[in-house]
């Protein structure tokens, strides 16, 4: 019988993290604070007008780059938070989630051997798609207990080969939210060296006590930045899966290249349910951040009382800790232990690292869930100890 292997590219990519620990959390019932989902749903009127697309027939394939009111619904939403304009037409392409405009853009714009430069811990997809495209991943660490970026370790990162870096923030898993001097130092880099950014923002609502602002809007980087979020966080319909990708038309078409070849199109009646979120009054966004405060600090208060070291992020709705107060020095024996003797899910960092060292005694809580799963969380956990 022949043998047949993966393509190499595809080496050590294997289950996602979250698909094996969500089975874990359905065979032990356990409190999944894993994976990045909230547990009730976003709003109504955004709700409502899925279901009104759906009924008014709008289920068959929509354009390739988005319906136009999603994409006139996102430049607004760009201009209307960041001052940043954009071209409806050509300046914004709609995709199957952040995951796939990440992965178009990869596919889009990277050759194989071009390094790309992340920051580490990077997610899943990260270096998934960057394998996908032939590139070659060069992390640039956030180290504990600030998570802050070294810009002289991002300096010595590039080289020749350098083709794009690739930004996270605010940063899943650590919640770091980059700040002006480091934003700055990334955008003089890039026009100094010629680099393609592509900015992951798809927590940019998601911010507690500071700004998030998008590398878009620092000299020099309209014309040299790829920015990506989507609907699935800022307003708790992951499962809608509907993302977009925004900047100066030639990133966009590539990223439409790769992606016509990916999915096509996606998400018929969702897109203009999306459109009517992005429209939602200021109230709505303040809102959100600020109801995700109060479930941050609560969760961090309860894994302090645990006895666990923890980090309080500044944006994003995860919390990292540091679990070798409960005598664990790895994240991921910890994690697979943890179902079956508190009937609790977290996620192991290692798992987003190359410089698995750096990661291994750190794991996420996820605390986008309802203030009673959080108290009933950290009452198994205490009950532990």
């Amino acid at each position: 019988m022949p043998t047949h292997s993966p393509a190499r590219r595809l080496d050590g990519l294997g289950t996602t993290i979250f698909a094996e620990m969500s089975a874990l959390a359905l065979a032990t019932g356990s409190i999944n604070l894993g994976q990045g989902f909230p547990d009730s749903d976003g709003p109504i009127e955004v709700a409502d007008a899925a279901v009104a697309a759906i009924r008014a027939g709008i289920n068959q394939y929509p354009p390739g780059p988005g319906i136009p009111d999603l994409r006139l619904a996102v430049t607004e939403h760009q201009q209307r938070f960041y001052g940043l304009r954009l071209d409806p037409d050509t300046e914004v392409v709609v995709t199957t989630g952040a995951t796939e405009a990440i992965a178009a853009a990869l596919l889009g714009l990277v050759d194989p051997g071009d390094e790309v430069i992340a920051l580490e811990p990077f997610y899943d997809s990260y270096t998934a798609g960057i394998a996908m495209a032939g590139g070659v991943r060069v992390p640039v660490t956030l180290r504990a207990p600030d998570f802050r970026l070294d810009v002289d370790r991002l300096r010595a990162a590039v080289t020749a080969r350098t083709r794009l870096v690739l930004l996270n923030s605010p940063h899943n898993p650590t919640g770091t939210v980059l700040s002006e001097e480091e934003l700055t130092a990334v955008a003089e880099l890039a026009v100094q060296r010629d680099l393609i950014v592509v900015t992951d923002e798809v927590y940019e609502h998601m911010t507690y006590g500071v700004p998030h602002r998008p590398l878009a809007t620092f000299p020099g980087m309209a014309e040299r930045t790829l920015t990506v979020s989507s609907a699935g966080k800022t307003f708790s319909f992951t499962g809608w899966k509907v993302g977009w990708a925004c900047g100066p038309a030639r990133l966009v078409r590539a990223v439409l290249t790769a992606k016509q070849f990916l999915t096509f199109v996606s998400g018929a009646p969702f897109q203009p349910a999306v459109a009517v979120g992005l429209r939602l009054p200021d109230t709505y966004f303040t809102g959100l951040a600020d109801s995700l405060r109060g479930k941050r600090d609560r969760l961090v208060e309860g894994l302090r009382t645990v006895g666990l070291e923890v980090f309080v992020p500044q944006g994003t709705y995860f919390v990292s800790a540091d679990v070798r107060s409960l005598g664990y020095d790895d994240g991921v024996t910890f994690c697979r232990d943890l179902p079956q003797r508190a009937g609790v899910v977290a996620i192991p960092h290692q798992v987003f690292y190359d410089d698995i060292e750096a990661g291994r005694p750190l794991v996420r809580f996820a605390f986008c869930k309802r203030d009673d799963v959080l108290d009933e969380a950290i009452d198994r956990l205490q009950r532990l100890l």
